[in-house]
């Protein structure tokens, strides 16, 4: 049986994953590895872009707008690459278990109303 991966919700799955974990200085640095493991040189510089615009943004929508970019990022990733699914898939999944290590009762999404 083969797996089907839908690229658009893996991409919005991984982003809001990248941008929650950007904000944890353990999970930054690791993630910043894993990506440029997977991504290249680019993921790496694309997450340390996120983590300045965060730290530094006055917008309220900061997290909002860093996740639009992380998903139209992997959604070109994946559709120039599909066969990075599979470890891009296994990299959203252990960042998410991550960041709940660091934070229990984490929502990768803080910004999302309830």
């Amino acid at each position: 049986m083969t797996a089907v991966i839908h690229h658009a919700r893996l991409a919005w799955d991984g982003a809001m994953a990248f941008v929650g974990a950007s904000a944890h200085p353990d999970l930054y640095g690791w993630l910043a590895e894993r990506l440029t493991d997977v991504l290249g040189p680019i993921g790496g510089e694309a997450l340390a872009e996120t983590r300045v615009r965060l730290t530094h943004s006055r917008r309220p929508d900061a997290p909002q707008v860093e996740s639009g970019r992380w998903r139209a990022r992997l959604e070109d990733v994946l559709d120039a690459a599909p066969e990075l699914s599979g470890p891009l898939g296994t990299l959203i999944n252990d960042t998410r278990l991550r960041l709940r290590e660091v934070q229990p009762q984490a929502d990768v999404m803080p910004w999302r109303a309830r």
